[in-house]
């Protein structure tokens, strides 16, 4: 968009935002695979006349797209569940990466006549991490079990750092060559690039986390306490890069530590417009990405024109290297998987069965992160371009694989969420929160306070006691549940009755902003915990 005018700009950008929400509320209505259908609209929108080339910069989308989707990711993933499943996480962030590096690069070599070791392995980097982006956005279509999800999400979040620091290795390999060099570049040299770049980007995660969480217990405001939360991600990821650690990694760590401390740090206003704000912001993002890829196709195609090969035989590339990339995710989860099942006592009590195993093994989903990567492949690069027009193949590939696996899980048979199960703990937890809140009344009251207001607060702290105490008979609705549901109709009739207040004008408008916020805010937490469909 160079050489446009700021109007010109911000319409492409308005048509830019519209399109998305669009196409993504479509997809959702009949049932099609949202990134998908917008790469596809992308990628034909990107050969009309007049339409903007849009050419990927690297550091845009690593510095300024990268950093804010994994925070949002992050600050809504388990510390527990990581932690609880760090060793199948590490085995596909690390292990699987570091294999596909390898199998992919080898691949690469045999398959593309023109490119160097290095460059293959290069490649085999930018396609080795799958992307936080478009696993979330795949994955929550459809009801994965809950520690399928934990080591999906955990993975996606964890290996851009694996992979980078290979890209790096091979990166300084490629340029050693051109330079006429040994183009080679020692296992050693691998191992301390990662320790640094864990190290670093580790503490620096802690530390932004520790800061930002200090300041946050200080702050009354919630709205410069979720002003705050839009600048956490660059504070982490772009310190961290430049001392030469994992800007990923620091994010990462940031936004599980700043999650899980939010409770004590944070006012409950603070949680729940930082959390709509995040939730926004991913929606737009990572759907907004989706269709960038598709818009890059053009000038991706544009380039790839001058390579020099056949069609066939760039098909033929193709199909080789997107089956390299499929086997070799197949083949690493059934090495684990039988790992797992068959190894030590410890192992086989945290296993996973085949069924499991095959379902994360499509759900291999690369994203822009792959499309980032491959441009930053030095200029000297042998077949620079046909490696960025097969990355684009390979994140097409993996995403129309991606739009299978509803039908992958439906055909396994994996356990659903046991929401029901869900429900029961939720509500078992807020009894025994409840005891806590009634004993603490107990020990406040004096003759100061109206019996009217401590029976009040009784009635509702006791309210869940009550039913896990004497449940409904087997045939009835469960109490909490049947609360929940006449609740939600009184407050939807309150609602209505406010708004026809404010339409005859009866009432200021700070106090009917004031009485829906107070609604809105019971129903916020009527809905905490339940089931919600994709946007």
């Amino acid at each position: 968009m160079a050489g446009m005018d700021p109007v010109t700009i911000i319409i492409w950008v308005v048509s830019f935002v519209v399109v998305t929400v669009a196409v993504t509320g479509l997809s959702g209505r009949v049932g099609w695979s949202a990134p998908v259908a917008l790469v596809v609209v992308g990628a034909a929108v990107s050969f009309i006349p007049g339409v903007p080339q849009l050419a990927v910069q690297p550091d845009l989308i690593l510095y300024g797209i990268l950093p804010p989707l994994l925070y949002a990711a992050a600050i809504r993933t388990s510390f527990t569940d990581v932690r609880a499943r760090r060793d199948g996480i590490l085995l596909l962030s690390v292990g699987l990466v570091a294999f596909t590096v390898v199998a992919v690069g080898l691949t690469a070599w045999i398959a593309v006549p023109m490119i160097t070791l290095s460059a293959a392995f290069a490649f085999g980097a930018v396609v080795a991490p799958t992307d936080a982006v478009a696993v979330t956005a795949i994955a929550g279509r459809v009801n994965l079990p809950r520690r399928l999800v934990t080591v999906l999400e955990g993975e996606s979040l964890l290996n851009d750092a694996t992979a980078l620091v290979a890209l790096n290795a091979a990166i300084a390999a490629i340029i050693s060559t051109a330079s006429g060099g040994p183009g080679t570049v020692t296992p050693g040299d691998v191992i301390l690039e990662f320790a640094i770049a864990v190290i670093v980007g580790v503490g620096m995660g802690l530390v932004v986390g520790f800061v930002v969480g200090f300041i946050r217990r200080r702050l009354h405001s919630a709205v410069l306490d979720a002003s705050l939360s839009l600048v956490v991600p660059y504070v982490a990821f772009i310190p961290a890069q430049e001392l030469h650690g994992s800007g990923v990694l620091a994010v990462v760590v940031a936004g599980l530590y700043l999650g899980f401390r939010s409770p004590v740090i944070q006012t409950a206003q603070a949680r729940i417009a930082e959390a709509l704000n995040w939730r926004t912001i991913q929606y737009l993002l990572e759907n907004a990405v989706f269709l960038f890829i598709g818009l890059s196709v053009a000038s991706i195609l544009g380039s790839a024109v001058e390579i020099g090969i056949g069609f066939w035989d760039v098909v033929l590339i193709s199909v080789v290297l997107l089956f390299a990339v499929f086997a070799s995710r197949f083949v690493w989860m059934m090495l684990t998987t039988s790992i797992y099942r068959f190894g030590p006592a410890r192992l086989r009590e945290r296993g996973w069965s085949y069924r499991t195993g095959v379902a994360v093994s499509f759900a291999g989903i690369r994203g822009v992160v792959t499309l980032a990567a491959v441009f930053l492949l030095p200029d000297q690069t042998p077949g620079r371009a046909l490696l960025q027009l097969l990355a684009l193949v390979v994140v097409v590939g993996t995403l129309v694989q991606g739009a299978f696996l509803p039908l992958v899980i439906r055909r396994l048979r994996l356990p659903a969420p046991d929401y029901s199960q869900e429900t029961t703990e939720k509500h078992m937890l807020l009894a025994e929160a409840q005891t806590a809140g009634l004993r603490q009344l107990e020990e406040q009251l004096d003759d100061s306070v109206d019996q009217r207001v401590v029976d009040r607060l009784r009635a509702n702290a006791q309210f869940l006691s009550d039913a896990l105490d004497n449940p409904a008979p087997e045939e009835a609705e469960p109490l909490p549940r049947s609360y929940n549901r006449l609740r939600r109709d009184m407050i939807a009739a309150e609602r209505e009755a406010i708004l026809q207040a404010r339409k005859e004008g009866r009432y200021q408008e700070r106090a009917v902003r004031a009485a829906l916020a107070r609604i809105d805010v019971e129903e916020t937490e009527l809905d905490v915990g339940r089931p919600r469909p994709t946007e």
